[in-house]
């Protein structure tokens, strides 16, 4: 798996070139904030159910990608990332998962401790470097959900990368 994630949280923005990454994927296109619970839900849902029949073999911690601006109208890729492509698309709980790859890129990457109601001010630390080094972040966003959500786990302990594919 080539995302930047560290053994360790992050303490500031770190710069990282990142390789390609395949990532076998269920696209939600024109999402919103309001509707990324439910992508959330049937999305992680059928690639569990494809990982149960062995159809889908995640290499790493949940992810999500989101194309174009997460604070209007965009599409998200809810994913986990492969060892190989997927030879072809497949239907699992009324889902079609996809081959598809986040493309390598210098990155901004951070580290978000805390529960998801965070993550709005953690990419402002991102955003902020990005703008102080002089670089662009074109529309791509991605998520690594390092720690999975559930009833037994603390939000206070979950830990988010933040991956910022930049353009200088």
């Amino acid at each position: 798996m080539s995302l930047p994630i560290a053994d360790e949280p992050r303490t500031a923005v770190e710069w990282v070139q990142m390789d390609d990454t395949a990532i076998a994927a269920v696209r939600f296109e024109h999402a919103t904030q309001a509707t990324l619970i439910e992508a959330f839900d049937g999305g992680f849902g059928a690639l569990g159910a494809a990982a149960a029949a062995g159809a889908v073999q995640p290499a790493g911690p949940a992810v999500a990608v989101y194309h174009g601006d997460p604070m209007g109208e965009f599409d998200v890729e809810v994913a986990f990332p492969v060892l190989e492509p997927l030879a072809a698309e497949a239907e699992f709980a009324g889902r079609v998962i996809r081959p598809s790859t986040i493309e390598g890129a210098r990155c901004a990457v951070a580290t978000h401790i805390g529960g998801y109601d965070g993550l709005g001010a953690a990419w402002g630390s991102v955003v902020a470097a990005v703008t102080a080094d002089g670089a662009d972040i074109p529309g791509r966003w991605i998520e690594v959900y390092v720690t999975q959500p559930g009833p037994d786990v603390d939000p206070a302990t979950m830990r988010t990368e933040l991956i910022a594919p930049v353009e200088s």
